[in-house]
């Protein structure tokens, strides 16, 4: 039996995403993305959807994956499986907490930062001492 076809014009696709390495027909686990301003390159797990500037990897090439020289690979924990519902809500929950509006009159001053480290476009600040008055 011949297989099936997807309106005559060749086989289905199939569901699963493949490893984007060339001649690699293993399905893929972890998702590799660059960070071109911070010469670094980020390899996590498999992301929800296929997107056009990420690479989906194989166990075996995501092992032996390198980065260029002067380039720096951060692999982010994976523990292999899907995330639980505590781990969605607890998400879920982060984000309603960053999106509320902050409390004014805090104790934080906004503004007062002093710059202690920095690394491409990230920033490290230390609250500035409060001014005393004399």
């Amino acid at each position: 039996m011949a297989p099936r076809t997807l309106t005559g014009y060749g086989p289905t696709v199939s569901p699963v995403r493949r490893c984007s390495r060339t001649a690699c027909s293993q399905p893929a686990v972890f998702t590799l993305t660059y960070v071109y301003a911070d010469s670094t390159a980020v390899l996590g797990p498999l992301a929800t959807y296929a997107e056009p500037h990420c690479y989906d990897l194989c166990a075996e090439h995501a092992e032996r994956l390198t980065a260029p020289r002067g380039w720096e690979v951060v692999r982010l924990p994976t523990d292999g499986a899907p995330p639980s519902t505590d781990d969605l809500e607890a998400l879920a929950n982060a984000v309603r907490e960053a999106a509320r509006p902050a409390p004014t009159g805090g104790t934080e001053p906004v503004g007062q930062g002093i710059e202690v480290g920095r690394r491409g476009h990230l920033r490290v600040l230390r609250s500035a001492q409060p001014q005393r008055d004399r």
